[in-house]
C-alpha cells in the first residue's frame, strides 16, 4: 500500500486544527506564545531627539575646533533638563537623554574639555551628530509585531518599549500525553525481567514545552482498550498524544481502542522512516489525537515533524523545520522508498565549513544514538549513493 507523504499528512492534520482561544498573556510569560492581534506603536520612539553618547549639546553653528561655549545646565536621561542652547551656549548631556531645546548635536566628551564654567571643543565641523531622532526605532501606529508571530526575548523587547504590559495570544495548549505497552514502567520505579524504562514520556514532555505547549503526563496504559479509554476520559486537554500500540499487531490496541470509542481516523501512517505507523485521528468530541510510535527515535523525529506544528497551530502559528545544508564527512548508501531522516552529528571543520556525519547505526530504539546526535539528515524517497564531500540537507533540531 502506497502511503502518504510527509506533506500531504502534515497538511491533512493541520487543515483539521482550529486555534484556541485568545487571551492577554503578561509579557514575562509570553516567551514562545503566537501573537492573536498585531502589537502598534503608541508613541514614537525614542519620544525625543536623544544623546547617542556622553558629552555636551551644542548647536551646529558653534561646531569649530577650539570653540569655547558657556555651560547653561545639564541633562540626564529621565529628566527635562530646564535650560534652552542659545547660540555660544552648551549642556551637559548623557547618553539617552533628551536633547534642549536649542541644541541640535552632540559633542563627545573625548573631543571637548571643561574649563570652569565654558566647555572648549575640539570635534571638526563635520564630526557625528550623535543623536538618535524623535522616531528612529518606530513611528506612533506602526505595526510593530504582525499577529501569527511567535514571541521571543527580542520581540517581548519590543512590544515592551512600546508600553505594553500584556499581548494578546492564543493560550497555550494542553497536550496529554499517554505511554502505552505492557512493558513500560516509569524511570525510577522496579522494572521486572521484561519491562523496560519509558524514556519517550519525559522526552516528549520537554518537546512540548519548547514548541509553546503545557505537557500533562497520562501515565502509561496496559494493552487493553479498557484500561487506554480509561486514561484518556481522565485527562483534561486539547491535543492528545498516545506513544506506542500504533502499528498492526494483536497488541497494537491504540486505535482499535479510540475507534470503538467514536474517533474517526483521517491518517494511517507515512512514508517516512523512522516513524511509519504515525496516525492522527479527531475524539469523538472533537479534539485532535497525534498517534506516535513507541520507539524514541521515531517519536521524536515524529515529534519535530508533525507535532510541533500541531502545537503552533493551535496557536494561531505555524512553524516549519530549522534547515540547513552540510558535507558528508563519508559515504551515503541509496534510500529506499520513504523519506529518512537520520540521526546525525554536525560539526564545524577547521576550515569553517560544516560537516555531517551519519550515525552507523539508525535502529529507532537506540537511545544512546539518539542522545549523541545532534541534527538529522534528510534523504528523499529513492535517493541515489552519495559520495563523501557531496552536500546534504540537515535538520537541526532544538539543542
Amino acid at each position: 500500500m502506497s502511503l502518504p507523504s510527509i506533506e500531504t499528512v502534515r497538511a491533512t492534520m493541520l487543515s483539521a486544527i482550529v486555534p484556541l482561544a485568545a487571551e492577554a498573556i503578561p509579557l514575562a510569560e509570553a516567551d514562545g506564545c503566537w501573537l492573536a492581534e498585531p502589537v502598534t506603536a503608541e508613541r514614537d520612539q525614542p519620544p525625543f531627539d536623544a544623546s547617542a553618547m556622553d558629552g555636551w549639546a551644542v548647536r551646529s553653528v558653534d561646531l569649530r575646533p577650539g570653540a569655547r561655549l558657556e555651560i547653561v545646565g545639564e541633562s540626564a536621561a529621565g529628566h527635562d533638563a530646564g535650560v534652552t542652547v542659545a547660540p555660544g551656549q552648551a549642556a551637559r548631556i548623557f547618553t539617552g537623554a533628551a536633547l534642549p531645546p536649542g541644541s541640535d548635536r552632540v559633542v563627545i566628551q573625548e573631543e571637548a574639555e571643561r574649563d570652569g564654567g565654558t566647555v572648549v571643543l575640539a570635534a571638526a565641523a563635520d564630526a557625528p551628530a550623535w543623536v538618535r531622532p524623535r522616531g528612529c526605532d518606530f513611528r506612533a501606529g506602526a505595526v510593530l509585531l504582525e499577529a501569527g508571530t511567535r514571541l521571543n526575548p527580542w520581540r517581548l523587547a519590543l512590544a515592551a518599549s512600546a508600553g505594553r504590559a500584556t499581548v494578546t495570544c492564543r493560550r497555550r495548549p494542553v497536550v496529554a500525553l499517554l505511554s502505552t505497552g505492557d512493558e513500560l514502567v516509569a524511570a525510577g520505579e522496579t522494572a521486572g525481567p521484561h519491562q523496560i524504562y519509558d524514556a519517550c514520556a519525559p522526552a516528549l514532555a520537554a518537546f512540548v514545552r519548547r514548541s509553546g505547549g503545557t505537557s500533562v503526563l497520562l501515565g502509561r496504559a496496559k494493552d487493553d482498550d479498557a484500561s487506554i479509554l480509561a486514561a484518556i476520559d481522565a485527562g483534561t486537554f486539547d491535543l492528545l498524544v498516545t506513544v506506542g500500540g500504533a502499528s498492526v499487531g494483536d497488541h497494537d490496541r491504540v486505535k482499535p481502542a479510540v475507534r470503538s470509542a467514536g474517533a474517526v481516523l483521517s491518517v494511517e501512517g507515512v512514508a517516512v522512516r523512522p516513524g511509519r505507523p504515525v496516525w492522527f485521528a479527531h475524539l469523538a468530541d472533537g479534539r485532535p489525537l497525534l498517534g506516535l510510535p513507541g520507539n524514541p527515535a521515531s517519536a521524536l523525529v515524529c515529534a519535530q515533524l508533525f507535532l510541533a506544528p500541531l502545537i503552533a497551530a493551535l496557536q494561531g502559528g505555524r512553524t516549519d523545520p530549522a534547515v540547513d545544508t552540510a558535507v558528508l564527512n563519508g559515504p551515503l548508501s541509496a534510500n529506499g522508498p520513504r523519506e529518512h531522516f537520520m540521526r546525525a552529528i554536525v560539526e564545524t571543520a577547521p576550515d569553517g565549513s560544516r560537516r555531517v556525519r551519519p550515525m552507523s547505526d539508525q535502529d529507532s530504539s537506540l537511545v544512546t544514538v539518539m542522545a549523541a546526535a545532534n541534527a538529522l539528515v534528510r534523504r528523499l524517497p529513492g535517493a541515489p549513493p552519495l559520495e563523501a564531500g557531496s552536500r546534504v540537507e540537515v535538520l537541526l533540531p532544538e539543542a
